[in-house]
């Protein structure tokens, strides 16, 4: 099966090192150094993953994302020197299914996109409207087929409640969700100021996943909104 990947990055040592390792890997690589050349291609060519460096010459890495959202649900994975969650969350939140930071290890680049394109044709395989059954964020897997969640290798033993939320979290990668909606969609019952129960649980969680509470690398606290995994 052919794939094709859309690679847009201005500097053309990390271009042509992310170009090597993917051609490795029997995938067809469409390589631009601008946003304006990169759209172009998204046009004329059938594309199965992007991915966009954040600072380009003529456009930024978000409004090329951007761009290409409104018309196509292809994965998309950001590059950046930049490491501020809240660039990850505007990154995500426009549309971006990933991010990985720079400097980074070429194999890291090529597992992400295994992953990515194994969700994305997941999803497509199931036909329109199917369900997705399973979700791989970076190492953290979980499946609503066997109630299962592994992180690194190691299954966590979760409550059906911290299940839930997990899962929740996990369909909305990238969205930030309120404690409200959390609430409302697990609970099945109306918010009545029960942030400290939702609070309570992710705490729970995020020890359960080894996470340190103040700089957690999956269940992010976005502060007087809600929660994201990014």
């Amino acid at each position: 099966m052919d794939i094709d990947i859309l690679v847009v990055d201005d500097e053309a040592a990390i271009a042509d090192l992310v170009e090597v390792y993917l051609i490795n890997e029997g995938y067809t690589v469409h390589k631009f150094d601008n946003g304006t050349d990169a759209l172009a291609c998204v046009e004329r060519q059938k594309l199965d993953l992007a991915i966009l460096d954040v600072m380009l010459p003529d456009m930024d890495g978000f409004t090329l994302c951007q761009k290409i959202r409104q018309k196509h649900l292809f994965p998309i994975l950001m590059l950046t020197a930049k490491v501020e969650d809240m660039d990850k969350i505007t990154g995500l939140t426009l549309g971006a299914d990933d991010y990985i930071t720079k400097p980074f290890n070429p194999l890291e680049v090529a597992a992400r996109v295994k992953t990515q394109l194994r969700r994305y044709m997941k999803y497509n395989s199931a036909g329109s409207g199917g369900e997705v059954t399973e979700y791989d964020i970076r190492g953290l897997q979980i499946s609503k087929a066997t109630h299962k969640c592994v992180l690194f290798g190691e299954e966590l033993s979760l409550t059906p409640l911290e299940f839930s939320i997990l899962w929740y979290l996990c369909s909305r990668q990238g969205k930030v969700v309120s404690s409200e909606e959390l609430f409302e969609a697990v609970w099945g019952e109306k918010f009545m100021d029960s942030n400290n129960t939702v609070m309570s649980h992710i705490a729970r969680l995020r020890e359960k996943m080894h996470e340190n509470s103040k700089k957690p690398k999956f269940i992010k606290t976005v502060w007087g909104v809600g929660y994201t995994i990014v």
